[in-house]
């Protein structure tokens, strides 16, 4: 059967979107496994934060000027960019930076984009972009916080293709399961709202897609890699 192309406004349909609740019992170890997972603790996040290196690695090839990063996170991407004059974040979750050492090199830290009230050389995601609920609102929120000649750097998961979810089937799902005895789907479909699909439709939309890459682990081709990188300027 032939699959159905996806317009714009069929996609626009979708958000806001909701996320599929968690029960309490992964309630109470959601906070715990989450900094894990950012950390890199344990082996399968360690085996994790490598692969996902090759992101921040595409996402800092483009030194200098002034930085937002969407969803910051434990400020794990700042390590790799070596040249700029100022660098801010966006990140409502305080628990995942405050007692990180490197947050004295943040220039100012905002809880939303519609904070945001400055324009920027370069605004960069890693591993962002699937988890946001209203996608669409947010990109168009980066587009105009972004100077005329600045570039939109992205880095995702191929969430929605066969390798992204053989990988964490043969990883973070059997860590999950040993630790917690708890099925880790029930995380990702919480967490990554968004498919690689989706993510691309809205950013075509909005900005002119000069770069994209697939990690090349196992193939750079559709369902055969882990991770896309997108480089984006503005219409």
């Amino acid at each position: 059967m032939k699959k159905k192309n996806i317009n714009y406004q069929d996609i626009l349909s979708r958000y806001p979107k909701k996320r599929p609740l968690l029960s309490e019992e992964y309630k109470k170890i959601f906070n715990e496994h989450y900094s894990s997972n950012r950390e890199g603790s344990g082996f399968a996040n360690f085996i994790s934060q490598k692969m996902e290196s090759w992101m921040h690695k595409k996402v800092s090839k483009i030194q200098g000027g002034e930085i937002l990063e969407l969803g910051a996170g434990n400020l794990n991407h700042l390590n790799y960019e070596k040249k700029y004059t100022r660098y801010d974040i966006i990140e409502p979750y305080e628990e995942l930076y405050k007692n990180e050492k490197s947050k004295y090199k943040i220039t100012k830290i905002f809880n939303s984009t519609s904070e945001v009230n400055y324009q920027y050389d370069k605004i960069i995601s890693i591993a962002t972009l699937e988890h946001l609920t209203n996608l669409p609102k947010e990109i168009e929120l980066c587009k105009k916080l972004l100077k005329k000649n600045g570039v939109l750097q992205i880095g995702i998961p191929c969430e929605g293709e066969l390798a992204f979810k053989i990988g964490w089937l043969l990883t973070t799902a059997i860590s999950f399961k040993l630790k917690y005895n708890l099925d880790y789907s029930k995380i990702m479909a919480h967490e990554h709202v968004n498919t690689i699909e989706e993510i691309t439709l809205v950013l075509k939309k909005n900005f002119r897609i000069e770069k994209f890459h697939r990690s090349p682990f196992i193939l750079p081709f559709k369902n055969l890699s882990f991770y896309a990188y997108f480089e984006c300027r503005n219409l």
